[in-house]
């Protein structure tokens, strides 16, 4: 289920914020305004534009915008509740037999457990099953390198192109040394270029290339989580055999929250069967 991360626009808002609150309170709104230079900004986005399109295809760029958008979402995602869907499809599939688990994969909103439950239920080999779902990762896997190569690209840029604005403004600067007030301008050049470039590198591109690599890291986590509870399902494994086995994917804190909550459900099965019992 995926829902809006506040903590990308939170930190960008905040960088900025703290970089502007540092000019202001050492300057004051005078200082603020002297870090607005129209043509440091044009060098940098217009040389990283430019390096952007030679760099990668149409293709690529047409990803660009979705990619975006997905370093501002976040897919929510409870291993808790992974696993005890794993353990029930093992105790159904133990009773019923692997046949009687189609009703249930109606039920299962992700694509990638469907089609896992669904190669069980067709008798693949675990073999073949972990091979099947090991390359849909690794494709996955090549997508997201793809879609986030160009923010890893444009962090590498942004600082070369913030010093080729610094080269800019000295050489304007040197060629005009006999006249005092070209000088001021010039060196803003020189100077506001090299820090517009490392800020968009290290407020934007390359955090937003971090985000979206731990993004792929953790839906990878989750891929073989599944792979490991389908393999179990399909090969009959007992499902407290199973439960452990997926238990140890999970931290510390998590497999005790597992834990008492099964001690609930054990507690409210035999509270409900001691009322059954007293009701007749």
């Amino acid at each position: 289920m995926k829902r809006k991360d506040i903590l990308t626009p939170i930190g960008i808002f905040l960088g900025l914020t703290m970089v502007l609150f540092g000019i202001y309170t050492n300057g004051g709104f005078g200082g603020v305004s002297s870090f607005v230079q129209a043509s440091s900004i044009l060098v940098v986005l217009g040389g990283l534009l430019g390096a952007i399109l030679i760099n990668f295809s149409l293709k690529d760029l047409k990803l660009t915008l979705r990619v975006f958008k997905e370093a501002f979402n976040t897919e929510s995602y409870d291993l808790k509740e992974l696993i005890r869907l794993f353990v029930g499809l093992s105790e159904k599939a133990r009773r019923e037999g692997l046949l009687a688990l189609e009703n249930e994969v109606d039920e299962v909103e992700d694509p990638y457990i469907r089609k896992g439950v669904l190669l069980a239920i067709d008798g693949i080999e675990p073999e073949v099953i972990n091979d099947i779902m090991n390359a849909e990762i690794v494709a996955m896997e090549e997508r997201h390198q793809r879609g986030r190569a160009i923010f890893q690209k444009a962090g590498e840029y942004a600082p070369a192109w913030g010093m080729i604005g610094t080269l800019i403004g000295l050489v304007l600067m040197l060629n005009n040394l006999s006249n005092p007030e070209t000088i001021g301008p010039s060196m803003a050049v020189a100077l506001l270029t090299t820090f517009y470039g490392t800020l968009l590198a290290n407020l934007v591109f390359n955090p937003l290339a971090g985000k979206l690599e731990n993004k792929t890291d953790e839906e990878i986590f989750l891929k073989q989580v599944v792979i490991e509870g389908v393999i179990g399902v399909q090969s009959g494994q007992n499902p407290k055999i199973l439960e452990e086995k997926l238990s140890a994917f999970l931290s510390n804190e998590e497999r005790n929250d597992l834990e008492k909550d099964e001690e609930e459900d054990v507690e409210e099965e035999q509270q409900f069967a001691g009322e059954s019992v007293n009701g007749l």
